[in-house]
């Protein structure tokens, strides 16, 4: 199991290496462009060239992107997911330019328009973006905690977008704060094997490639997608330590969300609890 961040690339995506190896990454997550805006600026060949060799130096790895949050495949307006299929063919290439393993993205709201009246449209834009990028990269799903009439709270919707697309390269990566909003009780042996069990009947473990490792800043089921420090929120450090401890997370990286003790974003602080935590379940498998 690799235990990362997200991590700024202010100043260059080059920089990113650097503040990752300052807190102890292991695996990393990272925005291509600024998450606020359909703005795309193309990262010099220079840069990525020199990413790739800072990372494989410090030994990171995988490298995820995070896409944008103005992406919503189930937006009703034409133009606007226009915009989201554009922006994801674009991170495609910056992940298949920089041997990163793939891009993370929020589907998006249905809007109150319900769930099945944006399903075709979802999954046939991700089909067009498959489509349109290069062979590699995947193209991750995360799932969401249900607020704003959201897309993915239960893995039953991100089973069905699956199924239409069809591709081996549409993945999953599970954010811990989101599933305990959304009702899942991860935070128990008997909830997290329910939540897996029903997480591989109707998506597949097989999909699962990341988890954005977050406590959760309100109570279970509370719909509220608000992130908190490890051990500082509801599903707390005895929480993490069933989630960390179950066979499906063996080899999948973890990378923290945060909002950081000093509430700069994820901190090390934050990583040596997820790595103390690790080496507490290795230790109890080992005696």
């Amino acid at each position: 199991m690799k235990l990362g961040a997200h991590v700024s690339i202010a100043g260059g995506i080059q920089n990113s290496v650097s503040r990752a190896i300052e807190i102890g990454c292991e695996a990393i997550q990272i925005f291509g462009s600024s998450p606020q805006s359909w703005a795309f600026k193309p990262i010099p060949k220079e840069d990525t060239d020199v990413f790739r060799i800072k990372i494989k130096e410090a030994g990171i790895g995988p490298v995820f992107f995070h896409c944008i949050y103005l992406i919503n495949l189930g937006n009703p307006n034409p133009s606007n997911v226009r915009n989201a299929i554009q922006s994801l063919i674009k991170y495609m290439h910056l992940a298949s330019e920089t041997n990163a393993q793939g891009i993370i993205f929020h589907p998006g709201s249905h809007k109150g328009a319900g769930y099945d009246a944006i399903l075709t449209q979802t999954a046939s834009s991700i089909v067009e973006v498959l489509e349109q990028s290069p062979d590699g990269p995947f193209i991750v799903l995360e799932n969401t905690a249900g607020m704003g009439q959201q897309i993915g709270s239960k893995f039953e919707e991100l089973g069905k977008i699956i199924d239409r697309v069809g591709s081996s390269r549409l993945k999953v990566c599970l954010d811990t704060q989101h599933c305990f909003a959304a009702g899942y009780d991860i935070s128990t042996p008997k909830g997290l094997n329910q939540t897996i069990e029903e997480f591989d009947q109707v998506v597949g473990l097989d999909r699962l490639v990341a988890v954005h490792a977050n406590d959760s800043k309100y109570a279970l089921g509370a719909g509220v997608d608000r992130h908190e420090n490890i051990g500082s929120g509801y599903i707390g450090i005895k929480g993490f330590e069933v989630i960390m401890s179950h066979d499906a997370f063996k080899q999948v990286p973890f990378f923290l969300e945060v909002p950081g003790f000093e509430r700069k974003g994820p901190d090390k602080a934050n990583l040596d609890i997820l790595k103390g935590i690790r080496s507490k379940m290795t230790s109890n498998v080992n005696s």
